[in-house]
């Protein structure tokens, strides 16, 4: 399994749109990256003050193969597209390995 770990650290001045993040975004993922390998898509919302992070997304594939052909799909557009729906700041994207 290979897991993708996306996050968006806060920042002064950055805006973020929680409920469209997980109403819209996730099952976005979720509906264009299933058929590639993407078993898993979660969004963990941090609470309290001082959270280092808007957001993270927990990605789980089958593989690294798996994981690579949703970033390379077409469909990766419109889902990556998507992020200035909700916020205006880039994410940051780890990629794990279970181990």
């Amino acid at each position: 399994m290979t897991t993708l770990v996306v996050t968006y650290p806060v920042k002064d001045g950055a805006t973020f749109d929680v409920r469209y993040y997980v109403a819209r975004h996730i099952p976005l993922a979720r509906e264009k990256w299933t058929q590639y390998g993407l078993t898993s898509a979660r969004a963990l919302i941090p609470e309290g003050p001082g959270a280092a992070y808007f957001a993270i997304a927990i990605l789980d594939f089958t593989d690294a193969a798996a994981a690579d052909r949703a970033i390379e799909s077409p469909e990766a557009a419109e889902v990556i597209g998507d992020v200035a729906n909700f916020t205006d700041q880039p994410a940051v994207v780890t990629r794990c390995a279970e181990r």
